[in-house]
C-alpha cells in the first residue's frame, strides 16, 4: 500500500459533526475477487459512475480506501473503527503485514488527540477495523485512547476469541488481531460488550447486521430529521448496492450478509439515510433508492457545511 492520506473531511448532520479519516486508498485487487457475484458485466455496465472511484477498468481493480470516522456527538468523541494498526504481525494478509501507518498523526492533524476519545466502536472485529485500539507501549499493546470505552460486538468477541479458538482456528491472523488489537482492551478494562440493540447516545444507536461476521454491527445516527448508517463491511462495493445478494469475498455467512445487506439499505432508501461503507473511495459515503430487485444510487455526499447542502445529485 501506498499511502494517499487526508487530514480529514468533514459534514454535519443535525447535531454530529462526521470526520473522515484516510489513512489510505487505491486500487485493492481484482474486482471480481472482491464480489465473485457480480460478473463482468455489472462493473462494465455500470463504468461511468464506478470509475474511477470504485473500479480501475484497465486493471479490472476495485479501488477502495481504508478509512475510519470521527463523530462529535452529545458532548462526546466518537471514533468508528480503527484501521490496521502499525507494525502488525498478518502473515496471511500481505497488503497489511508490517504495515507502517500514522493513523494517530493523521486524527491529530484533524484535532483530535487520543485522550480526546470517548468512546470507540469497532463494527466487527476483522483486522482493518480494530488495529489501532491498541499501540505499542514499551514493547507491550495497550489501549491508544486511554480515556474511552470500547464497544465491541459480543458475537464477534466470542466468535474470534480463545473461547472458541480464535475464530475457529480458520485463519492464524485471527488469533494474532485478537491477541494484539482486543485482548488488551479487555485487561485495561475498557472493553463494552454489547447485543441486541445499544444506545451510544440520544443520536447514535449500534445494531446488528451479521453474516459479513456473527457480530458485524451498524450504527445508525438520527438528529434533528437529518440520518445516516454507518454500515462498516456490509458493502464493501458500490456494484453490492446494484446487486445486494452478491456477498464480498471476505463474509463469513455470504447468504446472512445478504440478508442484513437488504434489510438496511432498504431501511436506508426507505428513510433517507445516507449510507457510509467502511471502504468507499471517492466520496465514501452514498444516498440510494429502491431500484427493482436491488438499489440504485441517488448522490454521493459532498463534504461541506451539512448533508442538505452537500448532497451531489
Amino acid at each position: 500500500m501506498n499511502a494517499d492520506t487526508s487530514g480529514g473531511d468533514r459534514i454535519v448532520l443535525g447535531d454530529v459533526e462526521i470526520i473522515r479519516i484516510v489513512e489510505w486508498r487505491g486500487p485493492f485487487g481484482p474486482a471480481r475477487g472482491l464480489v465473485p457475484g457480480a460478473g463482468a458485466e455489472v462493473w462494465r455496465e455500470n463504468e461511468e459512475w464506478l470509475a474511477p472511484d470504485h473500479w480501475a477498468p484497465e486493471g479490472d481493480s476495485a479501488v477502495m480506501a481504508l478509512q475510519s470516522w470521527v463523530l462529535r456527538s452529545a458532548g462526546r468523541t466518537v471514533l468508528v473503527d480503527t484501521g490496521v494498526g502499525d507494525g502488525r504481525e498478518r502473515p496471511e494478509s500481505p497488503q497489511f503485514h508490517r504495515r507502517q501507518g500514522d493513523f494517530l498523526g493523521l486524527l491529530a492533524r484533524a484535532g483530535i488527540r487520543p485522550e480526546d476519545v470517548d468512546v470507540v466502536v469497532n463494527t466487527h472485529l476483522h483486522a482493518d477495523h480494530v488495529g489501532w485500539n491498541t499501540h505499542a507501549v514499551n514493547g507491550e499493546w495497550a489501549p491508544a485512547f486511554p480515556n474511552a470505552e470500547y464497544l465491541l460486538p459480543a458475537a464477534d468477541d466470542a466468535y474470534f476469541g480463545p473461547g472458541n479458538g480464535y475464530g475457529g482456528g480458520r485463519s492464524e491472523d485471527d488469533r494474532l488481531v485478537y491477541e494484539d488489537s482486543v485482548a488488551p482492551v479487555h485487561r485495561a478494562g475498557q472493553a463494552v460488550l454489547w447485543e441486541g440493540v445499544h444506545r451510544v447516545d440520544e443520536n447514535l444507536t449500534l445494531e446488528p447486521a451479521p453474516g459479513h461476521t456473527p457480530g458485524s454491527a451498524v450504527l445508525r445516527l438520527a438528529s434533528r430529521g437529518e440520518r445516516a448508517v454507518f454500515v462498516g463491511d456490509l458493502v464493501h462495493s458500490p456494484v453490492q448496492i446494484l446487486r445486494p445478494s452478491c456477498a464480498s469475498c471476505f463474509c463469513l455467512d455470504p447468504a446472512g450478509a445478504a440478508e442484513s445487506r437488504r434489510r438496511v439499505l432498504g431501511r436506508a432508501a426507505d428513510e433517507r439515510e445516507l449510507v457510509v461503507p467502511a471502504h468507499f473511495g471517492g466520496a465514501g459515503a452514498a444516498e440510494v433508492r429502491r431500484e427493482g430487485e436491488g438499489f440504485g444510487l441517488v448522490g454521493w455526499a459532498e463534504y461541506g457545511e451539512g448533508y442538505g447542502e452537500g448532497l451531489r445529485r
